[in-house]
């Protein structure tokens, strides 16, 4: 037994916890297992009663600062998870308690620690600003301050999850995946399940622009993030803890790092295999293991990702929702050059086949050229993108791989459009099924005789698409021009007279 075992392994096994914390559950991911071809667990800290581990922490913590003499008050800074933890912790055992949180912090996790009876301060762009400020608090009050991660304590809460997991699955685990902010998770899962069995490899897990704890891992010394990325707002820490960067140098096996894209794609998988719904930085353990099976080919492994959180703003559904496909490498974004001539958007759709189109976004320019946005879905990522691409530019088409391209996919995507003074333009919202071909199939109704002048479609997961449509309509074939449209079998309505298109895009 080293030191540190020596030092914890009491602590852990005399942690408090389940006055506020439960057991949560070794959940079997038969969908990811599946297709990674290995046998994954989702250890399901997203049961607890305020959504998040950080309750057994935060309990201990306290709970410990209680039996060593008279505590008139707690503060906390933290993005959510923490306070609702020590907030639940102070409810519960009668003390008051004081909750510095970032102003950008989502408004489900202030209007939960809020309903706990805590009293909250907005302070900082994020947590180290609202963590200076809690300090300054704590000078005022005389309050105790109870570090969200750094101390033996919290430390030794956390670990109980390891000693769950130990329980729940005493066979083989080849790997466990846990999401690091400020490493507190992470010390108290490895320290407990590296003593007990030490084959077992640990990883944290940490975005690519919030990765504190593996930047100081290889630089062997704690480091300060000039920024962090407020995506993952649960493990959005610019620096790790003293205590728990101590612990992880001597057991983490290593750091992934994980982008949005994976982070959302993680999101989705969890949901599919459980009905739930990971915040960001809870979907962080998903998202490593995944990329640890894709980058070791590792198969008939035993592999468990912690599910460290479920608290997560509905509105950011959507944002998450446009980088799922490109997270599992399930989509890819072309910026494609065709001719403006009748008839060159049915040669584009052609050359692609009958591939799956998922976004399509297109307005007039100029008369020589037209510069399509077009999602397309894949099924071997990279390989299958350069096929893709390689048969456009062959068909004489002017390509542009955007897949992976942020300010594309972030705002491009949603700005193409500006005014096009085309006197003879009809514009029509019109909805065909949403299958594959039909895309292709519309423009073959279109066909050759007339000149599509801008086409807005992004496939949501409905039945049907919903397109908005302009083309160039001649004064001569103004008559039956209407006729055709009604005689393509998709419902229509004219938008020729829309206000909105008026002002934006005429």
């Amino acid at each position: 037994m080293n030191t540190l075992h020596e030092d914890y392994l009491p602590k852990i096994l005399a942690a408090r916890v389940y006055e506020v914390s439960q057991e949560t559950r070794l959940h079997k991911a038969p969908k990811l297992s599946d297709r990674l071809g290995n046998r994954v667990l989702i250890k399901r800290e997203d049961e607890q009663p305020v959504f998040s581990f950080k309750c057994r922490g935060a309990f201990n913590r306290i709970f410990r600062l209680t039996q060593e003499g008279s505590v008139s008050g707690v503060i906390a800074a933290s993005a959510g998870n923490h306070a609702q933890g020590v907030a639940l912790t102070a409810q519960s055992l009668g003390i008051p308690a004081i909750i510095v949180m970032p102003t950008p912090t989502p408004s489900i996790k202030v209007e939960a620690v809020r309903a706990m009876g805590a009293e909250i301060v907005l302070h900082g762009d994020d947590f180290d600003t609202a963590l200076a400020h809690a300090n300054h608090l704590v000078e005022q009050t005389g309050y105790s301050f109870i570090h969200p991660f750094d101390h033996p304590d919290t430390i030794a809460g956390q670990a109980t999850i390891g000693v769950e997991i130990s329980r729940q699955h005493p066979d083989k685990i080849d790997a466990v995946f846990i999401p690091v902010g400020g490493g507190g998770i992470a010390s108290g899962v490895a320290l407990y399940l590296k003593y007990l069995r030490p084959d077992i490899k640990i990883f944290g897990v940490e975005p690519v622009d919030a990765a504190c704890m593996k930047r100081a891992l290889e630089a062997d010394e704690r480091v300060v993030l000039d920024s962090v990325s407020l995506f993952a707002d649960g493990v959005a820490v610019k620096q790790a803890g003293a205590e728990t960067f101590r612990i992880c140098r001597e057991l983490l096996d290593d750091v992934i790092l994980i982008t949005v894209d994976e982070m959302s794609t993680a999101i989705k998988d969890i949901f599919n295999d459980t009905r739930t719904l990971a915040e960001p930085a809870g979907a962080l353990g998903v998202a490593g293991l995944k990329k640890y099976v894709q980058t070791t080919g590792a198969k008939d492994q035993t592999l468990v990702a912690i599910n460290t959180g479920a608290n997560i703003n509905f509105d950011r559904l959507r944002h998450i929702a446009e980088r799922v496909e490109i997270g599992d490498s399930r989509e890819a974004l072309f910026g494609v050059r065709i001719p403006e001539t009748p008839g060159s958007f049915l040669h584009f759709c052609n050359v692609l086949g009958r591939r799956s189109i998922t976004e399509f976004n297109y307005r007039y320019s100029d008369s020589e050229s037209a510069v399509v946005f077009a999602g397309v879905e894949v099924e071997r990522g990279a390989e299958e993108r350069a096929e893709i691409a390689s048969t456009l530019e062959q068909a004489g088409f002017d390509v542009l791989d955007m897949t992976h391209n942020d300010t594309a996919k972030l705002h491009i995507r949603h700005m193409i459009g500006g005014h096009a003074k085309l006197p003879d333009e009809q514009v029509h919202r019109l909805r065909f099924p949403e299958r594959p071909g039909a895309l292709l199939d519309f423009l073959k109704g279109v066909g050759e005789q007339w000149n599509i002048s801008m086409f807005h479609y992004r496939n949501h997961g409905a039945a049907y698409a919903r397109v908005l449509i302009g083309i160039q309509v001649p004064d001569a074939h103004a008559v039956e021009f209407p006729d055709f449209i009604s005689g393509l079998g998709f419902p229509a309505e004219n938008e020729s007279d829309n206000e909105a298109f008026d002002w934006f895009l005429r």
